[in-house]
Formats: C-alpha cells, structure tokens, sequence
C-alpha cells in the first residue's frame, strides 16, 4: 500500500523489496484464506476503540484514511467488498487471493518494481539526508514482481522493506542510496533491528490476540461446544479486563471472539503476570441473579414434570454445558424441576453466572495472531508515519506499537499507515 500509494502520487522509481519468494504471504493465509480488508466501521471515532494499543493516537490518521476509504480505494482498483452481519468485510469472491492480485495489479499499473530474494542488512542514515543501506540476496534469481520488468540492477532490501528512491538503482548484492526508507516489517525481528539501529526505542513486543490454556481444564468433555454471548473476566494485578460474546470451547481451554478480544486488551497484564490468572466465566450472558431466578421459577412452574436433563433455563444454553454444570454442582439429570431444592438452584445459578477456571499460559504455541509493542509511536508523526528522530525513515503497520482486535481493524491500520507513509514519501522526495 504504501509503495502503490507512492507511485500513484507521482514518485517516480519506487522499489518494493521482500526478502521471501512472494509478497503478500500473510494476506493469502489470512481470514483463512478468505481474508478479512477491513471492517464497516465507518465513525473513526468508533473505530479507535478497536485498537488496544494506539487507540486515541490513531484517530488523526483514521481521520485521512479509515475503512471507508479503504472500501473505495479498493473498489477504485477493482476489488468488491461485502459486509456480513458481524461486520467484517471480505471480497465477494472469498478469496484472499483476489486482494493479492488487486494489489500486484495496482502496483503494475503505477510503475512500482518489486524485487524478492533479497534482505536489507543494515541501514544508515546519511548526513545530507538519505540512507545507505546494505543488502543481500538470498540464493534466488532476481524477479519483477507485479508484472513489472526492473531495469538492470535495481536493489532490494527484504522483509517487506520498501524504498523510494531517486537514485540509479545498483546491482542486489551491492550498497544502495535511497532519499526515502519505508519499513513494513510487520512483527519480524528485523524491522525492530533496523529501528533500533537508526535511533528509535521500542516498547517490549509481546503475543497478543491469543486463545487462553486452562489447566486442569475442567471443560475438556466440552471441546466444540459455542456459547453467544459470554462474559469474561480476568483479575490481574495491573487491572480488571472485561469481555463479552461468542465463545469457544477447545481441547486446551478457551477461545473465540470474545476470549481473543479479552487477551488483546489484557495482553501485557497477562505477560507480566506470566499467563497464570483466574478466569470468571459468565454462561448466562450477564443476566442478573434475579433475571435467572425467575428462568428458573417459570421451568419449576411450566416444566414441573420434566427432568432437568429435558429442560434448560433458557432455550440457547447448550445443553452438554448445562450437563457439566448439574454434574459440577452434584444435581442429578434425572431430578425433575419441581424437585429442584432451593439450595440446588442457588448453587447452579452461581455457576451460571461465576464459574471460575484456571489460566495457565496461552493456547498453542504461534497460534498468536499479532504482536503488542514495537517503535514508540511518540517517535513517530502519525500524520505522515515518518520518524521524528530521523527525516525520510517512515514506519507502518505492526512495526509500530499498534495492534487491533479481530474482525478487520490489524489489517486497516496497515492500509491506513501504509496510505500515509506513501503519501508522505512522495512530499518528502519532493521537498527533498
């Protein structure tokens, strides 16, 4: 985004350079191959509420690129986007391919050389403005990317670095000299390397938007089973985090919506506290103590003959679920509802309402959808994404000490930050 977004303001030599054999790798996989662009989310004031890191801080930004301006961008390059009923945006033809290949084309189109197999190694900044940088091919063949013929020797730092340039362009394995640096290095270590290397601090990178391991894990016999909606909470010595909606209960604990937006917000807590807490699960949704004695009155005055087995409180209370729960609590399946005592319901509407389970560390290992930390964003000028402590070095996407929720929001800010640092690299060459 930010090498298209260059080119389509008018800079002319603008090289993006991947270290693998492909770029985009992570949008093909994302969404399941389906990937999710954005979300309709159209008030960015709304919007930043998405965000557990960044959040107040990127409402400049989203007020000059948000999701509906990622929606027409799109829609002007040639990709259709859909809505579904939570929100989240997808291309009409469900494939992740289809935003690879409307971003190659649209980098086509502009002029944009993109140059793979190749890694930068270091980067410096120079005196009179500009970087050297160092780089190294990694055992492959040059290519043109996008469609794009490169002309004889033009260079290419990797890990989804990219350059513009207004320099002659020198072979791979050479030194090379670019008037603008932008790093879209995602979580990749080398992004913060290179940061760091030219001056800039980072705050501690950590998992976030993770599923949550529960040991013992009381729920194992109830693997598959959703619940929508679900209150969560965690009580962790740096604060309360709190979370409602869809959950999923898996072989190794928790996970689903709810559970993923719970450890985003709560991610450094739970990293500080060594992913060991107790969790308080709300079954019911957040229904009150006295909304949940009358469910229960009207089964013991409607459903009186009826075993507890046959008749849940409530129609969506998955029935494995509420097993587990008469069988936690001791009430037999075969009891009927009018033979419910008091002090039976009491205990089952406590476990409704506040059962409490064992964290124990996060789910499997690199399951992690994104990371929390990275470059300090009072380094950076969110207007343009370019550093303030360095003229001409730009930082985008997870680079940045930004990370969203699922449903979209990780993907906007990289067509957000990506948007700008284009923007801002044409008027920095230009200036320049």
């Amino acid at each position: 985004m930010a090498a298209i977004s260059a080119a389509e303001a008018g800079l002319e030599r603008v090289l993006l350079l991947e270290s693998s054999a492909e770029p985009l790798g992570k949008v093909l996989i994302s969404g399941g191959g389906r990937c999710n662009v954005t979300h309709a989310c159209w008030d960015p004031r709304a919007l930043v509420g998405h965000y557990p890191r960044g959040g107040k801080a990127l409402r400049g930004p989203f007020s000059r690129f948000a999701c509906g301006d990622a929606v027409a961008w799109f829609d002007a390059h040639g990709l259709d986007l859909v809505v579904e009923a939570d929100g989240r945006m997808f291309p009409r033809s469900n494939r992740s391919s289809s935003v690879i290949q409307t971003l190659r084309q649209a980098a086509t189109r502009a002029g944009v050389v993109l140059r793979t197999h190749t890694a930068l190694q270091a980067a410096e900044a120079l005196p009179a403005g500009g970087f050297l940088l160092q780089l190294q091919a990694r055992g492959a063949s040059d290519q043109a990317g996008a469609g794009v013929v490169p002309r004889a020797g033009d260079p290419g730092p990797g890990e989804r670095a990219e350059l513009a340039s207004r320099q002659p362009a020198p072979s791979p394995t050479s030194p090379a000299q670019t008037r603008a640096l932008v790093l879209a290095t995602g979580s990749h270590p080398s992004g913060r390397r290179l940061a760091t290397s030219l001056g800039h601090s980072l705050v501690p990178p950590v998992p976030s938007l993770f599923t949550l391991k529960l040991h013992p894990n009381l729920l194992l016999e109830l693997a598959g089973v959703v619940m929508d909606p679900v209150e969560l909470e965690l009580e962790l010595p740096d604060g309360r985090f709190r979370q409602q909606g869809p959950v999923l209960i898996t072989h190794w604990g928790l996970s689903g919506p709810a559970t993923l937006r719970l450890t985003a917000f709560a991610a450094r807590a739970l990293h500080q506290a060594g992913y060991r807490a107790e969790l308080r699960v709300d079954w019911s949704g957040g229904r009150s103590q006295a909304d949940l004695e009358e469910l229960f009155a009207g089964c013991r005055r409607e459903q009186a003959r009826r075993q507890l087995t046959s008749a849940r409180p409530w129609g969506a209370l998955s029935r494995r679920l509420w097993l587990h729960l008469l069988a936690d609590q001791g009430v037999e399946p075969e009891r009927r509802w009018a033979d419910l005592t008091r002090v039976q319901q009491q205990g089952l509407i406590q476990a409704l309402r506040a059962s409490r389970y064992p964290v124990a560390g996060k789910g499997p290992i690199g399951e992690e959808f994104v990371t929390a930390g990275g470059v300090s964003l009072g380094e950076v000028n969110l207007a343009s994404m370019e550093s303030r402590l360095v003229p001409g070095l730009y930082l985008v996407g997870e680079l940045l000490d930004v990370d969203g929720v699922t449903g979209g929001f990780n993907f906007q800010h990289c067509w957000s930050s990506g948007w700008l640092a284009g923007q801002g690299a044409m008027q920095g060459c230009l200036a320049g």
